[in-house]
């Protein structure tokens, strides 16, 4: 009993050289003469609570099954290892992981989570085997893997605690592995759930194809039975597609050890192994001539002779002709086999046993490769562009011969016959209509909550605003070294060394650099509001600190200046009860303070910002999210049904902060709080400004949300009008301003709104603005795509 107890937890070293097969896996029926097995094992490393809403009893299931539904056979258990026994109180685990014949599943051992970021270490690698049996060689069909979130109530135990997690999953979340990386991959896969079960499970996939076994065929042969005869004529394609298989999987994961060898430093003795690919007994001496590698892709030609037929370079075998492998007797073809799944099967112990040794570092490798491959993983759906930035807007009936001195370029208000939103929407809906229509065909594992529905998913238009100078006979800008159009690598080069030259030069180079993001939600809303976005910043910046506003709750139908006044003085008690905590268990090197709000919440931002209480801390300044915020108010909106909303707030509510937004809280528009608001310096200090807009927002205007001209007041020569150039044009030169390095972008998020059908909340627009609270997908790509902006 203590002898099995101990091959359970791990603790066994000879089940670490060679792992045991679970003794309650089903009986598999003798395979047949050239078959082949899919192994895919899945490394659980931790279960992080990000956000649930429930504290209780979870645990995490596993199945996967082919995607063709015409092969029912799933995917069935094949071993377990138990790196390290959990880290767990009697009280927070319940059990062991366990198995279940039924449904081929495997679940891990249920654990109590009880706070908000807490961690629990699973440290365990489960792996499945799915049959090729139907397949000839490599498998045509791609892989659904399936994680479900089980879940019972913290007041449960013993078996009705069991009972209770099998009753129902409470989230689901399903991936997709193509069939290109069935012949081997190494990847990291986060698993999230969904957003009311906000966690991050830290999960690895690494996959290879396995020979089945041998054994003397039936004098009864399946009609899937890929038999080899020494007869003249017979169609040998089915064995040559498995050894064609076979070659590929062995040399890729062999390239990939070498690979993984080398990244986290660590050593693999390949030496004696590498040495003996050239046996002449793997392969018969008249197939040797034929079998050549190729350079992995790297140069597409073939360097050198090959070696005894197999080329020594990174690559995956390749059978320039059929011929030899048909010439090749029964006998000649089965020691091949038998021979060529020896080595992938040392190959792959070597791995798993290595794995073990170096779960951690082969883990952050793979997370670090993950994210770099997230900008042209989601560029589906990522449009980008690129502008420039005029100095200033100028009316037509305004004298421009001041500005024509300078290469710094002016704009006339040259009237706009198009509506910007209704063309970033037909943009976006052209783009959305291309995907619907593409056939997406890589090797990376597919996330079914993106890729499930490629055309339902928010299309993302990121414009990249080019600095142009301010009058000067300079023709650089920030941006100047970026000459690439429409490219995702829009930060190619360093753009962050703008960090305040004292604390560069201080000698406190060791210290902690203080990392602080405030949400602000917007009109009648919930400090939680933004927490999506949060979630997403937290997995990039796990020592971020995070203040959810909660000052303004029921008070946004105030004056601005007093919701700007609570703000201030809350961000900067927090901001100093953090400073005081790093100083207390070590050095503060230097604060970076970042701002994400949604909607009106901007404006409070802006207007605590210029609270004299914030003054000493604006130079610690980092990045700005605005999402949807009416930057210009609302004194061009063509809205009508919000607009007649918005009179019926002022009429008969009195509501201060609705007659700020619609300048109407003073009878001269130079006298109103937002011409006012436009004149601070709110924006000035930022290293990072992202406007985040969406065309089917109707309750902030287009042009507001993105700080542009619009396309009333290129036809308006009023005072009206030149009020609102003035406002546009000083948040623009704030944005232009000094600061070196800055990164200005404007995001257009155009969701797919086709599900819910024609209702209120879609003919004033308020689904999209709501939209932004409630998925977190946007969020995602922008994120990911440039994490440099957010840490």
């Amino acid at each position: 009993m203590f002898r099995r107890l101990r091959w359970f937890i791990g603790m066994n070293h000879r089940a670490a050289a060679s792992p045991k097969r679970l003794p309650n896996a089903k009986p598999k029926p003798p395979p047949a003469m050239l078959e082949t097995v899919q192994e895919i094992a899945i490394y659980i490393h931790r279960f992080h609570n990000l956000d649930l809403f429930q504290q209780g009893w979870y645990q995490i299931k596993i199945t996967m099954r082919w995607e063709d539904d015409e092969f029912e056979l799933p995917g069935t258990p094949a071993r377990v290892v138990q790196y390290e026994a959990p880290e767990l109180g009697p009280e927070d685990a319940y059990g062991v992981w366990r198995i279940d014949d039924t449904d081929n599943s495997f679940s891990t051992q249920p654990f109590r989570i009880r706070y908000a970021r807490q961690d629990v270490l699973l440290s365990l690698m489960i792996s499945f085997n799915l049959s090729l049996r139907k397949y000839e060689g490599l498998s045509t069909s791609a892989i659904i893997l399936k994680f479900e979130l089980m879940y019972a109530p913290m007041l449960e135990n013993g078996s009705e605690l069991q009972a209770s997690l099998d009753a129902c999953p409470a989230s689901v979340h399903e991936f997709r592995i193509p069939p290109k990386a069935l012949l081997g991959l190494h990847s990291y896969c986060p698993v999230h759930f969904d957003s009311f079960h906000a966690v991050l499970v830290d999960i690895s996939i690494h996959i290879t194809l396995l020979r089945a076994g041998i054994h003397a065929p039936s004098s009864k042969v399946p009609s899937n039975f890929h038999a080899v005869e020494d007869v003249a004529g017979e169609n040998l394609d089915g064995s040559i597609q498995v050894f064609k298989a076979l070659f590929a999987a062995r040399d890729r994961l062999l390239e990939e050890l070498q690979k993984l060898s080398k990244e986290i430093n660590q050593t693999i003795d390949l030496t004696d192994f590498i040495s003996k690919l050239n046996d002449t007994k793997l392969i018969h001496t008249s197939l040797q001539a034929d079998v050549v590698t190729t350079d992995a892709q790297a140069s597409g030609q073939v360097s050198g002779e090959p070696q005894s037929g197999l080329e020594k370079a990174n690559g995956i075998v390749e059978l320039r002709s059929d011929g030899p492998l048909n010439s090749l007797s029964k006998d000649d073809l089965l020691n091949s086999f038998h021979l060529l799944g020896n080595q992938i099967l040392y190959l792959w112990n070597t791995f798993l046993n290595f794995h073990r040794a170096n779960k951690k570092k082969i883990l952050e490798f793979l997370i670090d490769a993950w994210a770099n491959d997230r900008r042209a993983e989601w560029s589906i759906w990522m449009v980008y562009s690129k502008v420039e930035m005029p100095h200033h807007y100028l009316n037509s009936v305004i004298d421009e011969s001041s500005f024509q001195g300078g290469r710094g370029k002016v704009l006339s208000l040259k009237k706009l016959t198009d509506d910007p939103s209704h063309t970033a929407a037909m943009r976006a809906e052209l783009h959305r209509r291309s995907i619907a229509q593409m056939k997406i065909n890589n090797q990376s594992i597919q996330d079914m909550h993106i890729f499930g529905d490629p055309s339902r998913i928010p299309i993302i238009i990121v414009e990249r605003v080019v600095n142009v100078p301010r009058r000067t006979t300079s023709g650089n800008s920030y941006f100047s070294q970026l000459d690439q159009k429409d490219t995702p690598n829009l930060l190619t080069v360093p753009l962050f060394n703008a960090v305040n030259k004292s604390s560069v030069a201080s000698p406190q180079q060791n210290g902690r650099v203080l990392k602080i993001v405030v949400f602000v939600h917007g009109f009648q809303g919930h400090h939680l509001d933004l927490r999506l976005v949060r979630n997403q910043w937290l997995l990039i910046d796990p020592k971020a600190e995070f203040l959810m506003s909660e000052e303004n709750e029921d008070k946004t139908s105030g004056d601005f200046r007093e919701m700007g006044q609570r703000l201030a003085q809350e961000v900067v008690s927090f901001v100093k009860r953090k400073m005081d905590k790093v100083s207390r268990h070590g050095t503060l090197r230097n604060i970076k303070l970042s701002f994400v709000g949604h909607s009106i919440g901007n404006v409070i931002i802006r207007t605590a910002l210029a609270e004299s209480s914030m003054e000493p801390y604006l130079r610690y300044l980092h990045t700005y999210v605005s999402i949807s915020g009416p930057h210009l108010g609302y004194l061009y909106s063509s809205n009508s049904l919000f607009n007649s909303g918005l009179w019926i707030l002022k009429k008969f509510k009195g509501t201060q902060c609705i007659h700020q937004l619609t300048l109407t809280d003073d009878p001269d528009l130079q006298n109103t709080f937002f011409y006012k608001l436009c004149k601070q310096k709110t924006l000035d200090n930022f290293q990072n400004i992202i406007l985040l807009s969406s065309p089917q927002d109707g309750y902030v205007p287009y042009h507001s949300a993105r700080i542009e001209l619009c396309q009333g007041a290129s036809w308006d020569y009023s005072k009206k009008g030149k009020v609102f150039l003035e406002m546009l044009n000083e948040c623009l030169d704030q944005i232009r301003g000094p600061s070196e390095g800055r990164v200005f972008m404007r995001c257009d998020v155009n969701f797919d709104t086709s599900n819910q059908g024609r209702n209120l909340n879609t003919i004033i627009g308020r689904a999209a603005h709501i939209e932004f609270l409630e998925t977190d997908i946007f969020a995602r790509f922008i994120m990911w795509s440039f994490p440099e902006l957010f840490r």
